[in-house]
């Protein structure tokens, strides 16, 4: 039993009461009271004014319901300390009354949103770490409910109005509430109640499997949508901190190349922490907003069960993944002939030394189905902290190699092993050779663009857009960016623009390939007005794009679609329109054309032979287009385009029209 209670209260600048954290506010004010188990009585009350993050504050923090519940000014809010300072200066004052015993510490909340919702995600978002006895409490209401055998409490006055206590007469609602669930709390262990099994918050997803016969609750899983590319199943872990994921909950959804298409399924303990996942609906991961659904067990089967099904087959990779290691490392580069010991011996030497989970056990190579070497392979840590040490050695080297270092995640895992099988099973003896041309690299590498299947056979005919609209006009209303990292995709454009990225027309964003089919480092992207262009041209102008480690600054010009047009062709001129797949015609002002009456729009999707001229000695670039919004890829979702794929070269040049891009050849 514990020594003492701590009654904890917060209130956020936003929504409080029901909507407590479904808004994203900061929290503005915490409020303490510790009740001593052994006197049985409060030996003191802490209150607390948190001043939000310095780029968060602004003339209009508060919201109208948290001055008039809290009497909180604006002014107080400002001068208030830092959500750390706070936990901080607590933690020493209840670490002097516990007498630094805080393992003997219970929290106890009057619901679960003060903890689960509000104080563990905001939290992470300011990169410190709550005292342990944070990851624990008890739900008042949960405990009421329990002894009393009443209905559900849905408030603090409910639960005294049930017991016949007055409310206390302190005006502010946060001390009122502390006080009341004090003398609530009293009452119910002078009843003879026990508090004994505090609720949980998880800190770190635990990994496991799924198989294809488990019974999933519909109840207990939802979608994640617009999620950054690069995210793994602990980062989305991280987005949804404070509710408690399932063992191996989080199953990526990829494409049929391996790539994660920014969808995950989650699957929640029970339905209460699953309903508090939908209200972080449009919550943020960096400047992205997520879209957060209800899904069903079958959705989250199909996804991880068809993964794990992968596994069936291959032992070897089904007992990695079950060893528990907290985190998964993938090596990339490795030499053909490389032993487990080497790459125990690797991790475990120098400076950065860190220890592999069950030494060798724990190292996994990838392989080609007639089991030759591909260069790559998983290890597994038991630990953040040996994972950290362990990505320090990016690029050192194994015999005259330097290997390559990346966090992985068990989806990765598992869709390295479906790929394997199913070439063995298509008989493909894996001949093709060379570094990194293993079954893994090119699932995973985002420049690897194979030819995907699309989901549904039939597909419906997709309208075709004028390239005129694209290309076309003296009016400034296009910018283009150069510099941008190869890895660079089209949401993390949307990314550097912020703000502007309003602005874009729809299918405005215009990836360029080279004529290797490899992204060149440029785009061009289309606003709505030449102002738009403009202010995008001022404001981004040499600003950085943050891309995993790398920091990459931006060149952004204004220009018009006359300018996009010279570009493109190499300084031709087009003889004929090039139409380019995306909607129907846009009306205007998106839609006019400034050089003349619109083009026909095609019915079909062919191969289309412009009459140009040749001109010898000049070559005409191959270019791809990725229009935005690109199609997105899900289990649920149809496919309705192809990846860029090389034309193959004629005399004279010819545009070769797929699905949804054109490419120049």
């Amino acid at each position: 039993m514990a020594s003492h209670y701590v009654i904890m209260y917060t209130a956020t600048a936003g929504a409080n009461g029901p909507l407590l954290g479904t808004d994203e506010e900061d929290i503005v004010l915490l409020q303490f009271l510790v009740w001593d188990a052994v006197c049985r009585k409060t030996v003191t009350e802490q209150q607390y004014i948190v001043r939000p993050p310095t780029e968060d504050i602004n003339e209009n923090v508060l919201g109208e319901q948290c001055r008039e519940d809290f009497r909180l000014t604006e002014d107080q809010v400002k001068n208030g300390q830092p959500l750390e300072n706070v936990i901080d200066s607590f933690d020493a004052i209840l670490s002097k009354i516990a007498e630094s015993n805080t393992s003997r510490v219970a929290m106890v909340t009057d619901g679960q949103l003060h903890l689960r919702q509000v104080l563990h995600p905001k939290a992470l978002s300011r990169n410190f770490t709550l005292p342990d006895y944070y990851n624990s409490f008890y739900d008042l209401r949960k405990e009421f409910k329990s002894f009393y055998h009443s209905e559900d409490m849905a408030s603090v006055p409910d639960m005294l109005s049930f017991l016949a206590m007055e409310e206390d007469s302190a005006e502010e609602l946060a001390t009122r509430t502390v006080r009341d669930m004090g003398r609530i709390l009293s009452r119910m262990i002078a009843d003879g109640h026990r508090f004994v099994l505090p609720e949980s918050i998880m800190i770190r997803l635990e990994p496991g499997i799924c198989s294809r016969t488990e019974e999933v609750d519909s109840g207990c899983v939802v979608r994640a949508r617009g999620l950054p590319w690069q995210s793994s199943d602990q980062d989305i872990a991280k987005f949804f901190r404070g509710l408690n994921i399932a063992k191996g909950g989080v199953a990526l959804c990829l494409s049929p190349q391996g790539r994660r298409n920014g969808e995950a399924l989650i699957r929640f303990i029970s339905p209460e922490h699953r309903d508090m996942a939908l209200k972080r609906h449009k919550h943020h991961i960096g400047n992205r907003y997520i879209e957060v659904y209800k899904a069903t067990g079958e959705d989250f089967i199909n996804v991880a069960g068809e993964l794990f099904s992968s596994l069936g087959n291959n032992n070897e990779a089904q007992t990695f993944l079950s060893r528990g290691g907290q985190v998964i490392i993938r090596m990339r580069g490795l030499p053909y002939d490389c032993t487990p010991k080497q790459v125990v011996e690797f991790f475990e030497s120098g400076e950065n030394g860190c220890q592999i989970l069950d030494n060798e056990d724990g190292v996994l190579f990838v392989r080609k189905p007639d089991g030759r070497a591909t260069g790559d392979a998983f290890v597994l840590f038991g630990s953040e902290e040996d994972s950290t040490k362990a990505l320090a050695k990016h690029r050192e080297i194994i015999g005259s190699r330097y290997i390559e270092l990346f966090r992985s995640t068990t989806a990765e895992v598992q869709q390295a092993a479906m790929m394997r099988q199913s070439r063995v099973e298509d008989g493909d003896g894996g001949r093709r050779g060379g570094r990194g041309d293993g079954v893994l690299n090119r699932s995973m590498d985002p420049r690897t663009y194979e030819q995907q299947q699309p989901l549904i056979a039939q597909l419906p005919q997709v309208p075709l857009l004028p390239q005129q609209i694209i290309t076309s006009g003296t009016r400034k209303d296009c910018i283009r960016l150069r510099g941008l990292p190869f890895e660079a995709q089209v949401e993390h454009i949307l990314e550097f623009l912020g703000e502007l990225a309003k602005s874009i027309v729809y299918q405005g964003v215009h990836m360029v390939y080279n004529a290797q089919g490899q992204p060149s480092g440029e785009a061009f992207i289309q606003m709505d007005s030449e102002h738009s262009a403009y202010l995008a041209s001022q404001q981004r102008h040499h600003r950085y794009m943050v891309f995993g480690k790398k920091q990459r600054y931006i060149e952004v010009f204004q220009c018009s679609g006359e300018d996009m047009n010279m570009v493109l062709t190499g300084g031709l001129p087009a003889q004929r329109p090039i139409v380019s797949p995306g909607g129907t015609v846009l009306a205007p002002p998106f839609g006019a054309f400034p050089l003349g009456p619109a083009p026909p729009v095609l019915n079909a999707v062919g191969a289309v032979t412009p009459r140009l001229p040749a001109y010898p000695g000049m070559a005409y670039p191959t270019m791809f287009y990725w229009p935005y919004p690109s199609p997105p890829v899900s289990p649920s979702s149809p496919y309705y385009g192809s990846p860029p794929h090389m034309a193959t070269p004629a005399t004279p040049p010819h545009h070769t029209i797929t699905g949804t891009r054109v490419a120049f050849a």
